[in-house]
């Protein structure tokens, strides 16, 4: 009977494990050293080694002829562990044996010490498929396990594993096996099974297999009955990669914006039972390869997977959009992908998906992020605030309503104080920016609140014993033309912060068109004052 060639290749040693030497290495140490743990967790994306570590592990501390951490694969432990019937190595698939009855039957089989071994070994394959319960039966004996029992959990899903389960466990990360080892492991198999395999073909084995080795053997066992030389195209028929054209007219369709021959090519795939959901994929992969063309052009032909006569199409496509629009493209189709597995009609959420993509998404206002309004608010009133003077006798564009100005007929007291400046003929560096304009603001807060509210973000200078106030609050000017004790208020608190009186002049220089926009923020500001009201009032 044939045996597949990911079996048959299967590392029987560590020294045949390809791309983990730094756990590998740390594993025989300890095996030599007689350090070993009673609890491992090997972690890593499929086709990684995690399974055939345990097993070679298991082996190894069980072999009563190991050298250097080695086992000797002569002896009958090693040779029955191999064949699978040695009783002290246990295996258990978790996904098929996950509930709590399983892992107890473990517990019980545990307190037997090892028959023909020195350790009574349990690997448990894709341990986070375990459920909540079986987890805690599995704690207990974990916690404190007889001296002859080895635990060796695998696991695709590190984050499904307890934290209970994992610190009573040594972790070692398995990386992705890099292309240029796997394409160097599939030359040696294919040496040794008497393949014709080209380096072409190797290299593009490695990168379809996404970092796993087994992935790579078997593809290339599915295209060693293919053809009789397996080269790049032989491999590209054989997973499926040659012919797609459909891909490259999708993407050419989304790049001149063509929404019709997008969804016509689309409803063609559909009519030949294209799964959509693969096609989303597909799209995504080819977005990326593109993405990766257009930040990184001298190694992108590294990292991306796809034929030699796709490489100048893709370069193409890369040349058509920015960087920002295939970022947004790829976002989009992610989240179709994720809709997709969800939604009732997945031929619906692709189309929309592209119809989006073609430029013809709804118009219509999204919601409005408040922190960027804050923020444009919050550097207005910087820029304000920043102002060292204002020319005030600079006068207001035709086309622009002069700014509301309090005059001396608007009284702060009986008496008002004549200014002591010809005011008509001031100039810009005539005045001096008031130093002391939010100590008055913070005094008019424990006077007058919605007076000092009025005046916030506002600014002052001062000629003689003139004082000029720049309001960006319309409000400012209403409060003072309706309510005369205001003005009374503001001036003999600027008599109380600076020591003198002052002729107030005051204007709004805000127009229209910022009032509106500032809206938002005096709208919060309210709701943060009455919320504070509310907590003082219950304290």
């Amino acid at each position: 009977m044939y045996k597949a060639l990911y079996r048959k290749w299967r590392p029987m040693t560590f020294d045949d494990v390809i791309s983990q030497q730094h756990i590998t290495d740390t594993l025989k140490n300890q095996i030599k050293s007689g350090k070993t743990a009673h609890a491992y967790l090997f972690t890593g994306s499929r086709g990684t080694g995690k399974t055939t570590c345990a097993r070679i592990l298991a082996k190894a501390v069980n072999c009563p002829n190991q050298k250097d951490g080695r086992p000797c694969l002569e002896c009958d432990i090693c040779r029955d562990a191999e064949n699978g019937s040695l009783t002290d190595i246990v295996e258990i698939d978790a996904a098929s044996n996950n509930g709590v009855d399983d892992i107890r039957d473990l517990r019980d089989g545990a307190i037997y010490t090892p028959e023909r071994c020195s350790y009574k070994v349990y690997i448990i394959d894709e341990v986070h498929m375990l459920s909540t319960s079986a987890f805690n039966a599995l704690l207990k004996i974990m916690e404190e396990p007889p001296a002859y029992i080895m635990f060796i959990l695998a696991t695709t899903e590190i984050h499904k594993v307890p934290a209970t389960i994992a610190s009573r466990c040594q972790r070692y990360d398995f990386r992705r096996i890099r292309p240029q080892d796997i394409a160097t492991r599939l030359e040696y198999i294919a040496g040794q099974e008497e393949l014709n395999l080209t380096p072409d073909g190797a290299s593009l084995i490695a990168k379809l297999a996404d970092g796993g080795m087994r992935d790579a053997v078997s593809l290339l066992d599915q295209c060693s009955v293919c053809a009789e030389i397996i080269n790049a195209e032989t491999v590209s028929n054989s997973a499926g990669i040659a012919g797609r054209e459909y891909l490259y007219e999708i993407l050419e369709a989304i790049a001149t914006k063509d929404t019709a021959k997008a969804l016509s090519v689309t409803g063609n795939l559909y009519d030949m039972s294209k799964d959509l959901t693969r096609l989303c994929e597909e799209l995504i992969t080819q977005l990326r390869n593109i993405m990766l063309i257009q930040v990184s052009p001298q190694t992108a032909p590294n990292l991306i997977v796809c034929m030699p006569d796709e490489l100048e199409k893709l370069n193409a496509l890369a040349g058509q959009s920015t960087a920002e629009e295939v970022m947004y493209q790829l976002s989009a189709l992610q989240k179709c992908r994720e809709n997709m597995s969800r939604v009732m009609n997945r031929r619906v959420e692709f189309e929309m998906t592209l119809i989006k993509l073609c430029g013809n998404k709804n118009n219509s206002p999204e919601s409005i992020d408040n922190s960027e309004i804050y923020d444009k608010i919050k550097q207005l009133e910087n820029k304000l605030n920043s102002v060292s003077a204002v020319n005030f006798s600079q006068p207001a564009p035709a086309n622009q309503k002069p700014p509301e100005v309090l005059t001396a007929n608007n009284p702060i007291r009986d008496s008002e104080p004549v200014a002591n400046v010809d005011i008509k003929s001031l100039k810009q560096e005539d005045m001096t920016p008031c130093s002391h304009w939010d100590e008055i603001v913070e005094e008019l807060k424990n006077v007058k609140p919605d007076l000092a509210g009025a005046l916030d973000g506002s600014y002052a200078v001062t000629a003689g014993n003139v004082i000029f106030i720049t309001a960006i609050n319309r409000l400012f000017i209403d409060i003072f033309k309706k309510h005369k004790e205001n003005a009374i208020i503001l001036g003999n608190t600027i008599n109380k912060i600076l020591g003198s009186r002052y002729v107030i002049k005051a204007r709004c220089e805000t127009s229209i068109e910022k009032q509106k926009s500032m809206a938002e923020m005096i709208i919060q500001k309210a709701k943060e004052y009455s919320i504070e009201t509310a907590v003082d009032n219950n304290q």
